[in-house]
């Protein structure tokens, strides 16, 4: 059953990786301040969020929001497992 639910957000997010997303509840850890990123096609949001810990910043709690209402937004662990899967095909238009 998981197997088909990672197929099923991998289709999704490859379908709409140049679609509108925003990120929410990233911490710059130099000021402690929330990072939010809007504005951002969803490949790019999930490559920040999959090496934002590298950046200095804390994704603990990192969310992904992107298509319609009540499309299940990605958190840290989904990035990272969608760019080791997918890298640089995500950011293709």
């Amino acid at each position: 059953m998981l197997l088909a639910l990672d197929d099923a957000i991998s289709t999704a997010v490859l379908a709409g990786r140049g679609a509108g997303a925003e990120v929410f509840g990233i911490i710059d850890l130099n000021s402690k301040i929330e990072t939010r990123i809007s504005a951002i096609s969803l490949g790019r949001a999930i490559q920040f969020v999959a090496n934002a810990s590298v950046l200095g910043y804390d994704v603990r709690n990192a969310m992904v929001l992107y298509g319609e209402p009540g499309t299940p937004s990605l958190r840290a662990w989904d990035c990272e497992h969608l760019w080791a899967q997918y890298g640089g095909v995500l950011l293709q238009p």
